[in-house]
């Protein structure tokens, strides 16, 4: 196999699915390569260019098998490939595009062509077929394109390579394709195309599609053209023989013809009909095709029709040619027509051929239609009525509407068909011609009608054939005809009347016409009689017709309807089918109709004789009936005709219904009103039978009234939908006489709804759904003594078939009827509980959920004695209940026994617990239950049975919970509120609590422990001692299993269950009274406790809370929240080992920490107070250790022997650890101090309203918990030296925190004298903690009434006391004690010192005493003394004076301590507090001391810069500067702050700054008076400060620079201060200062930078200064420019640094003027100055290269431009363009480099102005483009690009 094979295979067979849109479309580009059809040519369509895959240089084979590929992969893809997204449009247009491309390359080559033609041509042949639709679309885009003859002729070689391309090939004549000239606007080109088809069919041309040509065709045949048409069936023909085909289409297409042709318009139609009907004889496919002959026939039936007596018209031809062409042989509707037509034609003188030829004609169909096949007939009569009823337009197609109408009259009058057949027949015409008199014009006069016509209808043919003769006479001459349309018509609707036949199977002796019963014949025979009445009735009510249509009435009603009885019957029919649901026979009466056939009824009425009229209203006529179900019509009209029909048959007193029409005539007014009020009236009226007394014979008169319209629901023959109306108007007739008449009714309906379902109308339906609701509470009695209405009401039930959608069974109807009032009339109880046991039959066996809720509905509304229910669910006797567990066990026994007997099984499996689970679900929802105690046996012996042995072979834990549903709301019904039950309505005995246990036991279903926990929750309350004996059961049940679970519902069980069992214990519990029965409460309460805490851990998280609440809530709060507690801390320290093992122990901590205090936080405050006491109270009690000696041990366990037992002790010690013991107070005391603590509990602090007993609570337990601490710290010196000496100082400390906890929540009257008193305790952690309650209370409370404070200040004394206090004890315990008093009077102060200052200089005067102490002091306690010393100096403020000569030389003392300073942060953050305090408070008195402070604060601010600029000792230190700096008035600071320069700079010169930013702060505060009058000192001070460069020429140039940066901020913050009249001699002070001869040089540099940082100040003011400054620059630049001289301008080593920095200060001081420059500072003068020295800068190579290069970008090049800026003139411009450019040829490539640089700058900044400065560049950048130097180079043409960029214009033209 090939390659290609294999790529084509594998690609597009095997893998298809792999391949992607953008595959297909890579090798859809690979037929450009098919034969070299290589082009670069767009492609005008796709937008894609495809190139050739080989060169042309390849060699012809290569070429050869590349495209044999190329054509199979093309075959592959269209044959396998499914092209999507338009994908074969776009193949199809390469086809085409590249074909003629590939044509106008070759330029026509035939033998090119010719061998490309025989290549594609299979690939466009496979393409045609797969996608036929899309290439005719590719070549009609195409076409529409072609732009030359040449494209024009490759473009039909192409179209000869399809199929059917031909169609779009060029014609000679009309110079367009085939396929536009077929449809061309001109008929003649039309034409041409048509024949050029034919000579196409006639040479067998290839390219064209014999189904293009068919359909080509069959489109001319529809042409409006004739000529068109006429050459289309000469093509046709040529087609038909050539093909030898005549399919169905074509003869379609033909019969078409028929049907648009018009003989009087044009006579070429004869030629083109005798042609079509040639084609279509020819063939045998008439006899074949049925329908197509059917279609012929009925479209040549018009030419057939004589309009004229010419035998030279058109129409004359072509009926003779009909007649010849043997056509009506082919169809036994046109039978022997030839015949009759020749007969005609030669029997009657020529001028009478007319008439005798459409005579013959009407008769001969008639007869051939009536003697065909029925199902012929049918279609042809169709055919016929849509031949007739096509729109009118001619006069041949009037005539024939008369003549098929006449046709089809005069076959329904023939008798001699069967009348199945007839009838259906006679409708379809009379709906034909029902259709034609509803279009009736009344457009004549009534005289112009009554005096030309008149109309005999008996009289034959003749009439209508004499009139049909006027008629086309009239047409044919063009006259009007309508007139004589209309009466043809008339004539034929009469005859139709006449000769209409009655069916033999309608019987007009019935008493009730039921359109339900008739047979079929009948129907249509009564819709027919419905159908001429509603026609006739219509004419008749007024216009021209209206006596027509009147004596057609009196024609009906002779011919059909000609006996009284018969009317009556008929137009009863007409007054009630409108009720009719069904509509047997498809007719609609509408309101219209019904009222005009009551009006018309009436009148009918009027003229009976009376002994008619009795006849009419006697119990077997239909027409009392009829009438009264029309007064509950809704249409108000209709009551009112029915009225009046009713009023004159009122009179007729012998009639049985004359009470209710007497009755009905009386309340005429209201009926008309309101449709139901003839319900209201028959109600009332026939309720008199029951409640009035009246006279027997008008009683019986009512009855024999009821009778007579109950016989008539009765009577078989009365139509459903009448004996369902009067149903509906007796609604309100109620009772056991109307429910006996219609039993008969309700049976026949009942069997036929069960076993005839099918035939059961809706009618019939309802009718027995009203019936079924005349069970109700009035006849409710009769099922008692009545079986047969038992039995029906119980047959009903059962019948749960749903007969119709949309109405409901009749199950559901009886259903519906069981109400409460009709139950409770049910006289006996059997009967009631025959249909209890029927609703739980039924509930048992049905399947429809919706019957299933009907019942459960039915039940729950019903009033039911439990007996009934109990005997319905059918106890077998069962064991006793039991009263103990043996006796439990022993019973158990015996029933496993007996599951051994095969009988006793198969009695115990009787019960039926479907049915039981049924009823129990029933009750379950069940509120009206008479005697509900009544169940409570029986439900337990089914509870016992669901327990037995055997029940464990089923699962019935659904039924127990039923049955325990049921117990719980029987105990509810009886105890509803909440009371213990009355005594004698329920037997304890029958209660069995014990079952329910045992249900509990055996069960494991969650619902069911749920249903019988809460029924023990309602025991408790009945029978409070029966559920104490099984309470522990309960709980323990409780808390292994309920609790667990996760739902709404089982929450809801326990929350139920603890709040109905436990009061119950409590309640027994207070019964008794006694000690002892406490005890045993306590010891209770203290197990089920236990057992909630054990199941604590399985609970739902979110569910434990709410569950413990609900228990403790229940037992007691004040009782029984400590037991809780401890147990909790119980069952935390036996779990924190297991914890701990997985280290999750502080994790375990603080989860069960914050539950504990969510748990208090749900009870009120006082409640918690009192249980914390009694924990701590439960806590002295315990031992210290366990490890006690064995005589207490002994008397211990004997007290707990006789007390209690091991269950009810709270926290066991003798089961427990020590360690555990030891956790489990050292846990309880951490948790009273977190409660205590917490935010929630503080919360319920705030919100007590009782505040008193709240005080009280408090105080009882700080003494509870004092005692404590005081037990703890006995426990403390006790266990001093054994291992567990740690635990008992750490408990210690958690009583103190309790302490601490409980003193924040004390109020203030309480705490102060508490805190005395402990402080005076000889335990120094005693005194040490009572002080941190002070610091806690004075730091946490903002607000202390007068009182309080004056408390607090009288314990001043004691504090200062602590203070001094020397003790024999641990001097660090001793020291802590001294801080901490220390930081008491330091809060004391600050809370009330400003107040209360007297107290206060004591402590100052103690403070002092302790930092200005000789001895060695502790640093902390000094550090301490420093901030009380701060605080108190701030309060004190001049009262603190006499103090200063001693405190200060000791602070200054410790101030030049610097190691231990720097050693202890806390004490220089302290020293340096108390240092800023006494600045900020006594500034004014620190004269003497402020030299040394001054020198202390710069030590300071270098250790504090050491330690970061965040730390709290630099901002301290950053605060004092700015005291001292804005406190001290000039004339103190400014002596002091020289003295200190002078010393620091002798001595710290580094440390000079610090100076300087005091003095620069201080001169910023100064007002401007002030400034002014200390401005000569400051100036001193400053000459003498800026020569510190001068006195330190050979220092660090860097650490000089960043002191001289002070100097200068300093001097500078001054300057900005000046006016210009001050600072103008300052400034050439500074001058002179700096250019005195015999000074240092060194001046130079520092005026320069002060020069320079002043411009940058002042900015555009500097100018005015500046002037004297211009010409030293320029001085200064040459002298210290290398390339002018080589002369050291510094007298110094550093003389280069220093030359740079000073050629830096006066480049940006320089720059700085020229930039704020707005006056013309840079005159001419000053320009040519400064040009020359500056531009030298170039190459001033001073500092190396590095240097220069920083410079010259950095200062020179900016100075430079800005230079030129300040200029503003072009004048100047050019020398200084000029100086720069001529550096471009200095002999250093660093200077071009730079000049570069500075010539882009310049241009930068002058921007297009520079254009003017351009041509003298243009030649020194040429230069530079061909430097030597790489670098300069690249930078030149940087630079021409940069210029371009900046100009805008190119440059490279000028080079």
């Amino acid at each position: 196999m090939q390659a290609s094979d294999k790529i084509s295979k594998g690609l597009f067979t095997s893998s298809r699915e792999f391949i992607t849109d953008e595959g297909l479309v890579y090798f859809l580009c690979l037929y450009g390569c098919v034969c070299s059809w290589g082009c670069t040519k767009d492609n005008r369509h796709s937008g894609l260019q495809v190139a050739p895959l080989y060169p042309k240089e390849v060699d012809e084979e290569c070429d050869t098998a590349s495209n044999q590929i190329s054509v199979k992969h093309l075959e592959a893809i269209i044959a396998n490939i499914q092209l999507e997204k338009n994908l074969d449009h776009l193949l199809g247009c390469k086809f085409l595009e590249q074909y003629i491309l590939y044509g106008l390359e070759c330029d026509s080559d035939m033998d090119k062509m010719a061998e490309i033609n025989k290549e594609i041509l299979p690939l466009i042949r496979l393409f045609e077929r797969k996608y036929p639709k899309t290439l005719d679309l590719v070549l009609e885009e195409y076409l529409k394109d072609v732009r030359s003859q040449k494209e024009q002729d490759l473009f039909h070689q192409f179209i000869s390579l399809s199929v059917s391309g031909g169609k779009y090939q060029f014609l000679e004549d009309s110079d367009t394709s085939l396929l536009l000239s077929l449809n061309h606007p001109q008929p003649a080109v039309r034409v041409l195309a048509v024949q050029h088809l034919k000579e196409i069919i006639e040479s067998s041309k290839e390219g064209f599609d014999d189904s293009f040509i068919e359909e080509a065709i069959l489109v001319r045949l529809k042409d409006d053209n004739l000529d068109v048409v006429m050459s289309s069936l000469g093509a046709l023909q040529t087609f038909m023989v050539s093909q030898k085909t005549f399919d169905e289409k074509i003869a379609f297409n033909l019969v078409c013809l028929f049907e648009r042709a018009d003989l009087s318009k044009d006579e070429k139609w004869c030629k083109i009909l005798e042609t079509a009907i040639h084609l279509l004889t020819k063939k045998e496919l008439l006899k074949e095709n049925r329908n197509l002959s059917d279609q012929l026939v009925l479209q040549v039936l018009p030419f057939l029709v004589t309009a004229r007596c010419d035998s030279k018209s058109p129409e004359w031809k072509m009926a003779l040619c009909i007649v010849e062409s043997g056509l009506c042989s082919l169809h036994p509707l046109l039978k022997g027509w030839p015949e009759a037509f020749q007969r005609a034609v030669r029997e009657v003188r020529p001028e009478d051929v007319m008439g005798a030829s459409n005579a013959k004609l009407i008769t001969l169909l008639s007869d051939n239609l009536i003697s065909e096949d029925p199902s012929f007939v049918s279609q042809i009569v169709e055919g016929l009525i849509g031949i007739a009823e096509k729109e009118i337009q001619t006069v041949k197609q009037k005539i024939t509407a008369h003549v098929i109408a006449a046709v089809l009259v005069q076959s329904c009058c023939r008798s001699s068909q069967a009348e199945e057949y007839r009838l259906p027949l006679a409708l379809m015409v009379f709906h034909f011609l029902s259709r034609k008199m509803r279009k009736l014009e009344d457009s004549y006069p009534v005289e112009a009608f009554q005096y030309t016509f008149s109309i005999d209808f008996t009289s034959g043919n003749e009439p209508f054939l004499a009139l049909l003769g006027e008629y086309i006479q009239k047409l044919n001459t063009g006259a009007a005809a309508d007139l004589e349309d209309s009466v043809l018509l008339i004539v034929l609707m009469g005859k139709f009347i006449q000769g209409l036949v009655p069916p033999d199977s309608f019987s007009k002796d019935e008493r009730w016409w039921n359109p339900e019963t008739l047979s079929k014949p009948s129907k249509d025979y009564l819709c027919l009689l419905l159908g001429i009445f509603d026609a006739l009735v219509c004419g008749a009510s007024d216009g021209i017709y209206a006596d027509h249509f009147r004596a057609m009435m009196q024609l009906l009603f002779e011919v059909h309807l000609k006996e009284p009885d018969n009317q009556f019957k008929f137009l009863s029919v007409l007054w009630t089918y409108n009720f009719n649901i069904s509509n047997q026979i498809n007719f609609v009466v509408d309101a219209v109709l019904q009222t005009r056939a009551l009006y018309i009824g009436c009148a009918m009425l009027a003229a009976q004789t009376v002994q008619t009229k009795k006849k009419l209203t006697a119990a077997t006529s239909p027409v009392i009936a009829s009438l009264l179900i029309n007064l509950g019509s809704p249409v108000i009209e209709v009551r009112r005709a029915a009225l009046n029909c009713l009023h004159p048959l009122s009179g007729i007193k012998d009639s049985a219904f004359h009470p209710i029409l007497h009755r009905v005539t009386q309340k005429a007014e209201e009926i008309t009103s309101d449709q139901t009020y003839i319900i209201q009236t028959l109600g009332s009226m026939f309720e008199e039978l029951q409640t009035q007394q009246k006279p027997k014979t008008q009683q019986q008169k009512l009855l024999e009234a009821l009778k007579g319209l109950l016989e008539c629901v009765q009577a078989l023959e009365c139509p459903s939908y009448v004996a369902r109306n009067l149903m509906k108007i007796l609604h309100e007739v109620n009772g056991q006489e109307v429910l006996s008449h219609l039993l008969p009714v309700l049976d026949q309906l009942l069997e036929k709804a069960v076993k005839r379902p099918e035939e059961m109308l809706k009618d019939e339906a309802l009718l027995l759904h009203l019936i079924l609701g005349k069970y109700n509470e009035h006849s409710a009695a009769f099922l008692c003594t009545n079986q047969q209405s038992l039995d029906l009401f119980i047959r009903a039930l059962h019948a749960s078939q749903e007969i119709y959608k949309g109405i409901s069974t009749f199950q559901i109807r009886t259903l519906g009827q069981i109400t409460k009032p009709f139950f409770a009339a049910l006289p006996d109880g059997k009967v009631q509980q025959k249909i209890l046991g029927v609703l739980f039959d039924l509930l048992l066996n049905c399947k429809n959920p919706h019957c299933a809720q009907t019942i459960s509905s039915v039940f729950k509304g019903i009033s039911v004695d439990a007996e009934q229910v109990s005997m319905e669910l059918e106890p077998l006797p069962s064991a006793k209940n039991v009263a103990t567990v043996h006796q439990t066990r022993r019973q158990k026994m015996q029933q496993q026994r007996k599951a051994h007997d095969p009988e006793c099984a198969q009695e115990e499996s009787s019960v039926n617990w479907q049915r039981i689970t049924l009823i129990l679900e029933l009750l379950q929802h069940k509120k009206k239950l008479k005697q509900p105690q009544a169940l409570v046996p029986t439900l337990f012996s089914l509870l016992a049975r669901c327990l037995g042995p055997l029940a464990e072979q089923e699962n019935l834990e659904y039924i127990k919970q039923l049955i325990l549903g049921g117990l719980l709301n029987i105990c509810q019904k009886l105890c509803s509120d909440g009371s213990r039950i009355k005594t004698g309505v329920l037997d304890e005995e029958n209660f069995s609590v014990e079952l329910i246990v045992q249900c509990i036991r055996v069960s494991e279903m969650p619902q069911t422990h749920h249903q019988a926990l809460l029924l023990l929750g309602a025991a408790a309350g009945m029978f409070p001692g029966k559920v104490l004996h099984n309470v522990m059961p309960i709980f323990t049940f409780m808390g292994a299993n309920v609790m667990r679970l996760d739902d709404a519902y089982s929450f809801q069980v326990i929350s139920k269950t603890v709040k109905m069992v436990i009061p119950a214990l409590i309640q027994a519990d207070e019964d008794s009274g006694s000690s002892e029965s406490a005890e045993g409460l306590e010891g209770v309460v203290i197990k089920i406790t236990r057992v909630f805490v054990d199941a604590l851990p399985h609970v739902p998280e979110h569910r434990r809370l709410p569950i413990l609440e609900q228990l403790i809530s229940t037992l007691g709060v004040e009782r029984f929240l400590w037991i809780l507690l401890v147990l909790l801390f119980e069952q935390h320290v036996t779990k924190s080992g297991a914890a701990a093992a997985i280290g999750e122990k502080d994790a375990v901590l603080e989860s069960d920490t914050e539950f504990w205090i969510s748990i208090c936080c749900e009870f009120s405050v006082t409640e918690q107070l009192r249980s914390l006491m009694k924990v701590l109270a439960y806590l002295a009690k315990l031992p210290e250790n366990k490890e006690d000696d064995p005589g207490q041990k002994k008397s211990r366990a004997a007290r707990r022997t006789k007390s209690q037992s091991h269950e009810t002790e709270l926290f066991n010690v003798d089961s427990h650890t020590s360690k555990e013991l030891r956790h489990f107070k050292f846990l309880s005391v951490s948790f009273i101090s977190q409660l205590l603590a917490s935010n929630s509990f503080v919360k319920k602090v705030i919100e007590c309203e009782d505040v008193e007993e709240l005080k009280e609570i408090e105080q009882k337990l700080l003494e509870d918990v004092l005692c404590y601490i005081n037990a703890v710290a006995q426990s403390v010196e006790t266990n001093a030296d054994t291992p567990t000496a740690k635990f008992w100082r750490a408990l210690l400390n958690k009583a103190y925190d309790v302490l601490d906890k409980v003193n924040a929540l004390m109020p203030p009257e309480t705490f102060i004298p508490v805190i005395r008193g402990l402080m005076a305790n000889q335990l120094a952690p005693v005194r040490r903690k009572a002080m941190d309650l002070l610091n806690n209370k004075l730091q946490q409370r903002t607000q202390w009434q007068e009182t309080q404070v004056d408390l607090l200040l009288e314990m001043v004394p004691d504090l200062i006391a602590v203070v001094q206090r020397k003790t024999s004890d641990a001097e660090e315990e001793q020291a802590i004690n001294r801080q901490t008093s220390l930081f008491s009077l330091k809060l004391l102060c600050k809370c009330f010192g400003s107040k209360h200052q007297e107290p206060f200089v004591a402590v100052l005067k103690m403070a002092v005493d302790v930092v200005s102490s000789e001895g060695k002091e502790d640093r902390n306690i000094t550090g301490s003394a420093l901030l009380c010393v701060a605080e108190v100096t701030c309060v004190l403020k001049a009262l603190a004076i006499p103090q200063l000569p001693r405190l200060m030389p000791a602070l200054m003392k410790i101030l030049k301590q610097k190691k231990e300073l720097i050693a202890n942060e806390i004490y220089l953050l302290s020293t340096v507090t108390a240092l800023l305090r006494i600045v900020e408070t006594l500034p004014l008195f620190l004269s003497p001391y402020l030299l040394d402070l001054l020198l202390q604060v710069v030590h300071l601010e270098r250790i504090a810069l050491e330690m970061g600029p965040s730390s709290h000792v630099n901002l301290r230190v950053a605060s004092l500067k700015t005291t001292l700096a804005t406190k001290l008035p000039p004339r103190v600071l400014l002596p002091a702050v020289a003295k200190c320069y002078s010393v620091v700079a002798s001595a710290y010169k580094n440390y000079l700054g610090t100076v300087m930013d005091i003095l620069k702060a201080h001169i910023t505060i100064l007002e401007r008076d002030q400034l002014s009058a200390h401005q000569s000192e400051l100036t001193a001070l400053f000459m003498n400060a800026l020569d510190f460069r001068a006195e330190h020429s050979e220092d660090n140039l860097e650490d000089v620079g960043k002191i001289e940066t002070h100097i200068i901020m300093c001097l500078i913050s001054m300057v900005m201060r000046l006016s210009e009249i001050s600072f103008r001699p300052l400034f050439f002070k500074l001058f002179d200062w700096a250019k005195t001869e015999g000074t240092s040089k060194d001046r130079l540099l520092t005026f320069c930078r002060l020069a320079d940082c002043i411009a940058g100040q002042l900015k555009g003011l500097f100018t005015l200064f500046a002037g004297h400054l211009v010409k030293p620059f320029a001085d200064i630049l040459n002298q210290i420019n290398t390339s002018k001289t080589d002369e050291a301008f510094f007298d110094s080593e550093n003389n280069t640094g220093k030359s740079c920095l000073l050629l830096q200060f006066i480049l940006d001081c320089l720059h700085k003027i020229f930039l704020f420059d707005s006056h013309h500072f840079v005159s001419k003068e000053r320009a040519e100055t400064l040009m020359m020295p500056l531009v030298n800068q170039l190459e001033n190579m001073l500092g190396g290269e590095e240097r220069f290069q920083e410079r010259v970008t950095g200062h020179v090049i900016p100075c430079i431009a800005q230079f030129a800026v300040a200029m503003a003139d072009d004048s100047l411009w050019k020398p200084l363009n000029y100086q720069v450019l001529l550096k471009m040829r200095h002999t250093s490539p660093k200077v071009r480099f730079a000049a570069l640089l500075a010539l882009l700058e310049l241009a930068e900044k002058i921007r297009e102005n520079y254009m003017v400065l351009l041509p003298e560049s243009i030649p020194f950048l040429a230069e530079l483009m061909e430097d030597e130097c790489e670098e300069v180079e690249h930078q030149c043409q940087k630079t021409i690009q940069q210029l371009e960029v900046i100009l805008g214009e190119p440059l490279q033209s000028y080079f």
